[in-house]
């Protein structure tokens, strides 16, 4: 009685058909781990950067300046018993602010 290998998928290189033919088989299942790993790794990317991608093509407050990301937040500040709006946001592990303008003392 006599088995015949796998038939290798079509579209799978010859060169990568070749080297797992002549692995063993615990090779073989080290191959099998590591390509199911770097699959799931490179599925989870590109849904990251698909979200990325549409948070970019939302809609951008009118009065949010180009230089200032459209995550920012409006905050506000006192100085010399004087109130202002800044934006700000998160860049890495500091946080920026951008000045906005005065807050209107009816407010």
């Amino acid at each position: 009685m006599s088995y015949e290998p796998p038939t290798p998928p079509v579209n799978l290189p010859t060169e990568i058909v070749n080297t797992l033919n002549e692995s063993d088989p615990e090779r073989l299942r080290d191959v099998a781990t590591y390509a199911e790993a770097l699959a799931e790794h490179k599925e989870r990317e590109a849904r990251l950067e698909e979200s990325a991608d549409q948070e970019e093509g939302k809609e951008r407050p009118n009065d949010l300046p180009d230089n200032v990301p459209s995550k920012a937040t409006i905050t506000i500040k006192e100085i010399n018993n004087n109130r202002y709006y800044y934006w700000q946001w998160r860049d890495g592990d500091k946080v920026r602010s951008q000045y906005k303008g005065p807050v209107n003392s009816d407010e």
